[in-house]
């Protein structure tokens, strides 16, 4: 038996534009992929925009009783920013605080740990439309916003989150196309991330402020580089992909300052970002006081094998090539490697350079296309995503024995939720959700997550 500490919790995660769809009626404003999927349909996977997803807002009060019967002591959502505040920085609407008072006290009264997202890939519309994450006008709005939550609901929240993946919109709003405003610029990119950074350390000032005996954190995909071979070369570009992709938000947020190298490689492809040098002091003084860690499968890369088109905007991966290692472990549903060891590496890293701050694993999960293929006599046998948890599970109580400081394992999710431009085409949740008439049943897993709870392991 694998057993995890006593206070250990036991959860998924999910997000307000991924679960909550929108009804006419409900004042909620555009955000970005509102906006975006009205523009190009084609763009996501079977025209399957945000304005349905999961029907949260209408069937919140029997999906909270989800939760119970999924084994959930803790849970994590996002307040959707478009919802609370329709153009970003004006007034409240009041059907937004209801509802999230609502399912907020729905949760507390399952007996459930809270932990909300502020924001979670969804800028307003109307804040994009005057420039977005580029402009300083939306840290402060961004700011405006969270004080806003803190005042509202901070009575009910255990647990605060500032941004989830923060460099996902930076990586594929501005270089791979992926999110609005899906364009290639690299010196605005650099802009957002700054930008971003500073809203959330702004936002954790605000709340030691405002709530001090809250905590807030942010959720970061802490994806190991791990290089092709011992080679310097190789070495080296694992190093530089690390930078970029996880030590841009970590060092900031856990440790008050940027890493010297990643400003150097900033300074040298003349990407600085404006900025005044008053928020230098505001990101060292305000850092975080837990993480979130998202994972899901490793970063491989090798050095590249070419050099970079000097006339060629600039792209990280110019240091660095992705790199496929023979033998590897495959989601074959989804076409992701499975490496398990990750969750160890990431904990030791933690443990060792960032001073065994608290953390939570937030996101983990196993996602298939087609999954309607396993339902056996009305249920989704998916003993796979069983294997994934219990295979992750085993890396993590490793490095809980050695000294990490993780509080609780959250599956990436709760029931099946739209996801961005792949929208239903790939399902992770332990609950099953019908389109056709967006009934709800449990899968194998979702029984069998709630057995892992009980016995505080497997």
């Amino acid at each position: 038996m694998i057993r995890f500490p006593d206070d250990f919790v036991w959860g998924s995660s999910t997000s307000g534009p991924q679960s909550e769809g929108r009804l006419p009626d409900d004042g909620k404003g555009d955000n970005t992929w509102d906006y975006w999927f009205r523009q190009a349909p084609e763009k996501f996977h079977n025209q399957v925009g945000p304005e349905v997803t999961s029907t949260f807002y209408e069937h919140y009060e029997t999906d909270l009783d989800y939760l119970l019967e999924t084994g959930h002591t803790a849970f994590r959502t996002s307040i959707q920013w478009s919802r609370l505040i329709p153009d970003g920085d004006g007034e409240v609407n009041p059907k937004a605080v209801d509802f999230y008072r609502k399912v907020f006290e729905g949760v507390k009264a399952r007996g459930i740990e809270l932990l909300v997202n502020l924001y979670h890939f969804d800028l307003p519309m109307a804040l994009e439309l005057k420039g977005g994450w580029v402009e300083r006008s939306t840290v402060l709005a961004y700011e405006r916003y969270a004080r806003l939550c803190f005042e509202m609901f901070g009575d009910l929240v255990d647990r605060w989150i500032t941004f989830n993946e923060p460099i996902v919109p930076v990586e594929c709003g501005y270089f791979y196309q992926l999110h609005y405003p899906a364009t290639v610029d690299p010196k605005a990119g650099i802009q957002v991330a700054y930008h971003t950074q500073l809203a959330s350390s702004l936002a954790v000032k605000a709340c030691h402020e405002l709530i001090p005996d809250s905590k807030i954190g942010i959720v970061l995909n802490l994806t190991p580089a791990y290089p092709r071979s011992q080679h310097p070369a190789d070495v080296k570009a694992a190093r530089i992909a690390e930078l970029f992709q996880a030590k841009s938000f970590l060092d900031p947020s856990v440790k008050g300052a940027y890493p010297q190298e990643l400003i150097d490689l900033i300074r040298m492809h003349d990407l600085t970002p404006a900025y005044q040098a008053e928020d230098l002091e505001v990101i060292r003084e305000n850092c975080v006081d837990y993480l979130g860690v998202n994972y899901y499968q490793p970063l491989r890369v090798a050095a590249p094998r070419y050099a970079a088109n000097p006339e060629a905007p600039f792209f990280p991966s110019v240091y660095f090539d992705h790199y496929e290692m023979p033998g590897r472990k495959m989601n074959p549903h989804r076409g992701w490697e499975i490496y398990e060891r990750g969750v160890y590496d990431i904990a030791q890293n933690l443990k060792k350079n960032y001073g065994n701050i608290e953390w939570l694993l937030t996101e983990n999960g196993m996602g298939v296309e087609g999954e309607e293929k396993f339902r056996k006599n009305g249920q989704i046998q998916d003993d796979y995503r069983i294997e994934f948890i219990k295979g992750h599970l085993l890396e993590l109580h490793r490095a809980i024995q050695e000294g990490a400081n993780c509080k609780g394992y959250l599956v990436w999710t709760f029931i099946d939720c739209w996801s961005w431009l792949n929208s239903y085409k790939n399902r992770y949740g332990l609950v099953e959700l019908d389109l056709t008439d967006q009934s709800r049943r449990i899968k194998k897993s979702g029984l069998w997550f709630k057995q892992l709870s009980q016995n505080n392991g497997f």
